[in-house]
């Protein structure tokens, strides 16, 4: 940012501040009003706009860069219990995040587990673009590990199934709802409600966002430090096509 421009934001800021605190009191004597059409008859503050173009033209330039490709369209609503847009989001965030987490603690996360609303957009067949990452996750959330019980985990799946909802899952989870209640495996081993299990989720789940209130209370909770956005766009620019498949992670038998 040039010099001059910071200039005329501080010498702005500061001039706001002393008005806001001028003690002068004043007496309402007289309120008019009127309408002022936002159109082309406006002229712009030619010496802002110049001001702000260089940095205008740079950010639209990171915007539109391309990241890596997509051969087909990724979507949430490819599928009932799964998509191929929460497939990819859920491996993908585990691929990023537990590396981090090992370096952290030397252990290793078990799974993740978002929310279907927490995905914002679907990637369009074609380029993707630091836009499409922006799209697809607009919030500034953080990537956190909890270590849950056996007793909380048995929540969480009581809550999958119940919301019957393609919530993303990451394929260290293979859960299948039967007639008699359900099989879970996670990480090719029948689930053990004895033991305790590392689910990467956001900060904002783990607070007990979208009523899954299972995150909140953790035996232990490990904040990575790893905004969710930036995940997905490292993802994106370490490999060259995105892919995705429905491989019955969650299913109905």
């Amino acid at each position: 940012m040039s010099t001059t421009f910071k200039n005329f934001v501080l010498l702005f800021c500061v001039s706001i501040l002393l008005i806001s605190c001028k003690e002068d009191s004043y007496v309402v004597t007289k309120i008019t009003a009127k309408t002022i059409a936002i159109d082309t008859t406006i002229s712009s503050a030619n010496n802002i706009t110049k001001s702000i173009a260089p940095y205008k033209e740079e950010m639209i330039k990171e915007v539109n860069t391309i990241l890596t490709y997509t051969s087909k369209d990724l979507t949430r609503t490819d599928g009932k219990l799964e998509s191929s847009l929460g497939n990819l989001l859920a491996d993908l965030t585990m691929t990023r995040a537990n590396p981090v987490f090992n370096k952290l603690t030397g252990k290793n996360i078990d799974f993740s587990m978002f929310n279907y609303g927490g995905i914002r957009a679907g990637i369009p067949a074609g380029k993707v673009s630091n836009r499409n990452a922006f799209e697809l996750m607009p919030f500034e959330n953080t990537l956190v590990v909890v270590e849950l019980s056996g007793q909380k985990l048995t929540a969480l799946i009581a809550y999958l199934i119940k919301s019957n909802t393609a919530h993303p899952l990451s394929k260290n989870i293979k859960l299948t709802i039967t007639k008699n209640g359900y099989q879970l495996y996670i990480n090719n081993k029948k689930f053990d409600n004895r033991k305790s299990y590392f689910v990467l989720t956001s900060d904002y789940l783990q607070s007990g966002g979208d009523n899954m209130t299972f995150f909140k209370n953790p035996i232990q909770r490990i904040s990575l430090e790893y905004k969710m956005r930036d995940a997905i766009v490292d993802y994106f620019k370490s490999v060259d096509t995105l892919k995705s498949t429905l491989d019955q992670r969650f299913k109905r038998k």
